[in-house]
């Protein structure tokens, strides 16, 4: 078991850089034609050379991969295609040898059917564990109890004819609803975090956050006004609705309080929550951040949606400094849920290596933490899958209009001599993509991972300083004071960097750094630079 390790700096987590593992497709150590914690392990020296602070690691627990592993069906173990636990534990040492924390996701919202939670709570209305999940009876003609949607399609309900009753599911079928209204039950998901915290995990990626809990009464949701969000695709009906009732209860606040009490408990752990609720998302984060007493920070899908141009990326950090008064955010403009953005924010005929970089050093510059998900240092595009090839039940329930998430979630590779995560075409009978090998990455002046190399070593720390080399041969490291990972807003700039909130003395923007613009990005479009907020 990884040993629990003393923190100095129990606020590692602002201002800091995420870079997240899909275990899935990152890297492959026994040739079965899937990544596991072994081959992650294998990659760690890549990514500390990245400069991250930590990585998010992705469901990597026993399950039967309806929803590729967001599907629980044990959260206290691991599922044999990724390893054994000592896999993970060999994996979090590691990873703590390199000076890399590790957060890992959790998905406390729903189950898998083939977890006991839900068996039990199937078997009987009398069980002891009958209301761990969500159940309503039928209408009187023998409907569902309300007009609640699935995000994957269809209902929200499911019916079952062991209990004559339907159960409530936000995403697949078979990924029944816990019911947060049972203290029992959170006290069982409270037990799974600690079971990880006591081997070594820094802290959790809560996905769906605001899913937690539910309406009491199961009102009806009313419909929307269908303004335009990054939460679900345009070709999802489930936008079709305002969803006052199915998420984002009050009660959630409360329970994040005791989460928080958890995590406390552990010196220097942290927690960065999902929340997808539309153009409330903004006063969620808010709600679930300010105080010091509930989680860490939150990510939105304000950067995830498909709009690159200076007046959106104006709009979102400005809503957010308007909305969020104390709170912390973790920008990302891209994970396993959306298209790469190499590929969503270029237009025809657009080079993608040069947005990838801009895209990164843009990221940079923003107040908050960041993610990178995997590949996007490389510049990676989304790779073009055909129907016949999908696995990711939620495209495959809306193709053509919405192609769904596997593109993002394996590499589009142009050669083994440019990108280090090349495959080979050797495949599993269960899985669409080519085994995840890894190749010597390109350090050359274009390459993208140079770039973000570059930057990095103007990233402020979580103690409010500035890194970076004197000199490629490894000299000594200095530091600076900088305003941008500062916890209280500050209305004039870091005095040694010259710097009043971002901007130049003419308005225009300009990195946080007094180095010259174009010694952070060598290829940076200095036009699109110019222009941004």
């Amino acid at each position: 078991m990884a040993e629990k390790r003393p923190e100095a700096n129990t606020d590692w987590w602002r201002g800091g850089v995420l870079y997240q593992i899909y275990p899935r497709s990152f890297q492959d150590s026994n040739g079965d034609g899937v990544g596991d914690l072994a081959g992650a392990t294998e990659r760690l020296d890549h990514i500390a050379s990245l400069g991250v602070d930590a990585i998010w690691l992705s469901p990597f627990f026993r399950s039967p991969m309806a929803d590729m592993g967001y599907d629980v069906s044990d959260y206290c173990d691991v599922d044999p295609l990724f390893g054994t636990l000592q896999d993970f534990d060999r994996f979090v040492e590691e990873a703590h040898r390199r000076g890399i924390k590790v957060i890992i996701d959790l998905v406390l919202s729903h189950t898998s059917d083939q977890h006991a939670w839900f068996r039990q709570s199937r078997s009987s209305r009398d069980s002891d564990k009958a209301d761990w999940c969500v159940w309503a009876d039928a209408k009187p003609d023998g409907t569902a109890p309300n007009n609640w949607l699935s995000i994957f399609g269809g209902p929200a309900w499911e019916w079952d004819t062991v209990r004559r009753q339907y159960y409530m599911h936000t995403f697949l079928a078979s990924q029944p609803d816990l019911n947060f209204h049972h203290p029992e039950v959170r006290k069982a998901v409270l037990d799974t975090a600690r079971f990880w915290l006591d081997r070594g995990v820094d802290g959790f990626r809560l996905d769906a956050v605001n899913h937690y809990f539910h309406d009491r009464k199961l009102r009806d949701n009313p419909p929307s006004n269908r303004a335009r969000t990054g939460d679900v695709p345009e070709t999802n009906p489930y936008g079709y609705q305002d969803h006052l009732y199915d998420k984002t209860q009050p009660e959630n606040v409360a329970f994040l309080t005791e989460f928080r009490r958890v995590l406390n408990e552990y010196e220097g752990r942290a927690a960065v929550g999902e929340v997808g609720d539309g153009e409330r998302s903004l006063r969620t984060v808010s709600a679930y951040t300010e105080g010091g007493d509930k989680l860490n920070m939150c990510y939105t899908f304000d950067l995830l949606a498909d709009d690159f141009d200076p007046a959106h990326i104006r709009r979102c950090v400005g809503d957010f400094e308007a909305t969020v008064k104390e709170g912390w955010v973790c920008w990302a403009f891209s994970n396993h849920d959306v298209r790469r953005h190499a590929s969503r924010f270029s237009k025809p005929g657009d080079d993608t290596d040069r947005v990838a970089k801009f895209a990164l050093t843009l990221l940079a510059c923003l107040r908050g933490s960041i993610c990178l998900y995997q590949g996007e240092e490389l510049g990676l595009e989304e790779a073009d899958i055909a129907f016949e090839d999908l696995r990711d039940p939620y495209g495959i329930r809306f193709w053509p209009g919405f192609k769904g998430r596997d593109g993002c979630r394996m590499r589009r590779c142009r050669g083994a001599a440019t990108c280090a995560m090349a495959a080979s075409r050797r495949r599993n009978p269960g899985c669409p993509f080519p085994r995840p090998t890894w190749s010597g990455q390109s350090t050359g002046r274009e390459a993208p991972a140079r770039c973000w190399r570059i930057t990095a070593r103007c990233w402020p720390s979580a103690e409010g300083t500035r890194r970076w080399s004197a000199a490629r041969s490894g000299s000594s490291v200095k530091t600076r004071t900088c305003w941008r990972s500062n916890a209280r807003r500050r209305e004039k700039g870091c005095s040694a960097c010259s710097i009043s909130r971002g901007k130049r003395s003419d308005g225009r923007f300009r990195p946080h750094c007094d180095r010259p613009r174009r010694s952070i990005c060598p290829a940076m479009p200095p036009d699109r630079m110019a222009d941004m907020p």
